[in-house]
């Protein structure tokens, strides 16, 4: 009998990412949240048949807790993932963000779920000015969303500590890919950086450019997120979900332009508000403790990712 798993945002970017990635290692089927704000159906078409897709929302707790029932991993992906959102519109980022990841550390509970993965950020850091993050350091987040999920975080514990309920954390950094959104103000960089240059367009980079995160493949992160439901002694932990490298918006504008075959200079906007200057994850605790293992070298994602948007856009 295969594990039971269910993901929480499981039609979006990274969670239809890791459905893929669970049906690939041998799951027969994989159930699926999702209230379709940011999701798509279409994200999951080719594997639908193997997919049990649950229309509904975290905030609805009668709605979500029954799904919950003999289900063996929850991977909480679910989430309004955006600071510029966050700052300009706080309530539903924190009615989804918090009270939704509530509701489901108290469904996993509740049901008997043996252990929730929990999708964190890496803006809970802040502005801090070492480098690389090191989940040591103390939090200093800039934004609500950076604190509403570093709650989400602190439940995680809370709910292992208190209730036996096995919980990872996995702070995300910059995940790129296949089927992110450009289509928002609030997409990730280089989905608009590929959009942009499939129209033959000029992206608005806030900021002078030289800001730098640690951009890492989509697949390198559903791999991950698969290894922490396994992890042997890590509940309650939190780790870095990043690849240990960081690159400036200017030099990835480059590298999108080069793979297109134009050449666009960018414009160039205030910097956002809550935005951090730098980012780069230390990897060493999830490479010892959680199997780490990235395996798409900046390169090779971002070619992967733009075949992806010319074929589809």
């Amino acid at each position: 009998m295969s594990t039971r798993y269910l993901i929480t945002g499981g039609a979006g970017f990274i969670g239809s990412a890791l459905v893929r990635e669970l049906l690939q290692s041998g799951e027969a089927r994989v159930a699926v949240i999702d209230n379709m704000l940011s999701g798509k159906p279409a994200n999951l078409e080719e594997v639908k048949e193997r997919v049990d897709l649950h229309v509904t929302d975290i905030r609805d707790f009668d709605a979500i807790r029954p799904l919950l029932a003999g289900i063996d991993t929850v991977f909480h992906l679910a989430a309004i993932p955006s600071v510029p959102r966050s700052i300009k519109d706080p309530v539903p980022s924190h009615d989804v963000n918090c009270n939704g990841t509530f509701n489901v550390y108290r469904a996993a509970k509740e049901a008997g779920v043996r252990r929730v993965v929990y999708a964190g950020s890496s803006s809970a850091y802040g502005d801090t000015l070492v480098l690389p993050k090191v989940e040591t350091m103390t939090p200093k987040p800039k934004s609500p969303y950076a604190l509403q999920k570093l709650l989400g975080e602190y439940y995680g514990s809370v709910f292992h500590s208190c209730y036996g309920l096995e919980a990872v954390s996995l702070r995300f950094f910059n995940v790129f890919g296949p089927r992110q959104d450009p289509g928002s103000p609030y997409s990730g960089v280089l989905s608009l950086f590929m959009k942009a240059a499939l129209e033959n367009t000029a992206p608005t980079i806030f900021g002078d450019g030289e800001q730098t995160r640690d951009f890492t493949y989509v697949e390198d992160v559903a791999a991950l997120v698969h290894k922490a439901a396994h992890a042997p002694g890590v509940s309650g932990n939190v780790y870095n979900a990043g690849n240990g490298n960081r690159y400036s918006l200017n030099f990835l504008w480059s590298e999108v332009q080069k793979l297109a075959g134009v050449s666009i200079p960018a414009k160039y906007g205030p910097p956002r508000e809550g935005d951090v200057r730098d980012s780069q994850a230390d990897t060493t605790a999830a490479r010892r403790e959680l199997g780490h293992d990235p395996q798409f070298p900046i390169e090779e994602g971002l070619r992967r990712t733009f075949e992806w948007y010319r074929a589809s856009c």
